[in-house]
Parts: C-alpha cells; sequence; structure tokens
C-alpha cells in the first residue's frame, strides 16, 4: 500500500507554533547550507510508526494510517521516536522539537543525530531528551540508533559501540538495525529474524540468512525499517509504503 505525502501538516500548524517558545516560532528558517553534509535524507521508525527528514524538512506519519504530518519547523538535520513521541533535531536553534502532539522543546546544543535515547552534538558529547548530560561518542555522529538499552553511532563510516568506544564496522555509508545490535552497510537496510530487507536504489529485497533473495519489488532509493509487524519504506518525496514480511502489499 502507498501512502502519499500531502500538506496534513497546516492543520496542526497554528497548535504548534503557538506552543512553540516565541523565539523558536518566530524565528527565520536558517538557510539549508547551515545543514551538514550528509543530512539530506534522514529516517526513523518504530512501533508508532515513521518519521523522517529530507533538506531539512521533518515530517511524521504515524501507524495504522501514515497520514504525513510536516509541521512547519526550521531546518532540521535528523528525526527519532523518544517512546511515543517523534522528536525533530534543529542545529541552528539549538533545540530538539517534537514533531506531533503536545509540543515541546528541549535546549540540546547544536544537534548532529538522534537516537531513541539519546540526543548527540555535533562535537559528539550527548544528553537524554530530558537534557541530561549521558556518554557521547569521540567525533561527530551521522546517525544513531537505540537497540534495547545499547547506543550505536555511525562517525566518519565507523560503527561505534557508545559505551565502551568499540569499533564494530569500517567503511559503512549506513547504520543498520540487527536484532542483537547494530551493524555498517553499503545500502539502506534492516535485519530482521525473517531476514534482511535491502533497498538497492532499484528494488526492495528480502534476502535469507545465506543472502539469497528471496523476495523483490520494484522501489527507488528510500529507507526501509520496521513499525509493528509491517516492512515500511519512505523516500525523500515522503511516499510511505508498507509490506508484510513476504513483500506483500498491505491491503
Amino acid at each position: 500500500m502507498v501512502f502519499r505525502a500531502f500538506r496534513s501538516g497546516r492543520r496542526r500548524a497554528p497548535a504548534v507554533l503557538l506552543s512553540l517558545p516565541l523565539w523558536l516560532a518566530g524565528c527565520a528558517p536558517a538557510a539549508l547550507g547551515e545543514l551538514p553534509a550528509g543530512a539530506a535524507f534522514r529516517a526513523a521508525f518504530s512501533d508508532q510508526g515513521v518519521a523522517w527528514v529530507a533538506s531539512g524538512r521533518a515530517c511524521v506519519a504515524r501507524a495504522p494510517s501514515f497520514r504525513v504530518n510536516c509541521p512547519p519547523l526550521p531546518p532540521a538535520v535528523d528525526v527519532a521516536w523518544n517512546g511515543p513521541d517523534a522528536w525533530a533535531g534543529v542545529p541552528g536553534l539549538g533545540v530538539i522539537v517534537t514533531l506531533d502532539g503536545a509540543a515541546r522543546t528541549v535546549d540540546v546544543g547544536r544537534v548532529a543525530a538522534l537516537s531513541a535515547g539519546r540526543v548527540y552534538r555535533e562535537d559528539g558529547s550527548a544528553v537524554t531528551y530530558a537534557g541530561e548530560p549521558v556518554r557521547g561518542v569521540a567525533g561527530r555522529p551521522s546517525a544513531a540508533v537505540t537497540v534495547g538499552s545499547a547506543e550505536f553511532a555511525l562517525v566518519e563510516g565507523e560503527v561505534r559501540r557508545v559505551v565502551d568506544g568499540a569499533v564494530l564496522a569500517h567503511g559503512a555509508a549506513f547504520l543498520t538495525v540487527t536484532p542483537d545490535g547494530a551493524a555498517g552497510s553499503a545500502q539502506p537496510q534492516l535485519v530482521t529474524a525473517e531476514g534482511t530487507y535491502r533497498l538497492t536504489g532499484e528494488r526492495l529485497e528480502r534476502l535469507d540468512p545465506t543472502g539469497r533473495v528471496v523476495a523483490a519489488t520494484p522501489h527507488g532509493p528510500g529507507r526501509v525499517g520496521r513499525v509493528g509487524p509491517l516492512i515500511v519504506t519512505v523516500d525523500a518525496a515522503g511516499t510511505v509504503r508498507a509490506f508484510g514480511v513476504d513483500l506483500s502489499p498491505v491491503r
């Protein structure tokens, strides 16, 4: 099933902006050129839905309807789910902001990456979603994920375990969630008990544990993740698609 992006964010805009501090609501958007390289398109998935940022514009689509909401915010660098809430990091203002629901902002400094549990700054230091200092990484992370209680970050192609700084992989373009942690990959992918789901730029593929392609469907560039029992993809244009574990379109 394909869920097309549309400007449902207009309906929520007044509530979001009125609840934000005046210095944020009245701030002119920063230039997209202020965002770091590699921040053009990122996505985060949870049982709640999918959130993404494309060229600074942050959006969220909640399951099961996957209705797209793109609130009017200054340019964002990353998005993540913290519990039921979808957040965006706005480095130009040094804050994280909720994308829907109850409008909240937290002062965190210049954001580089978000995981489900931590906010990573451009210098590698980190805080919780309450703004409390926690362990970060050496260097500027370009992506981060929380798997269970463990934190992993991608820093200059290295997959690092945050708790001890161990380097788990080199030369990675993407940070891939696996059942027991995280790994590096050359393409956007997701590893689950049912198999590995990979976006090649032309197809969405399902691979068995031996690496054999057992199912595929045409699909352009995007990101892939899990939302409850569904395999969900989103592209930079905001098109959300949902599949069963066998890649059958969800009706």
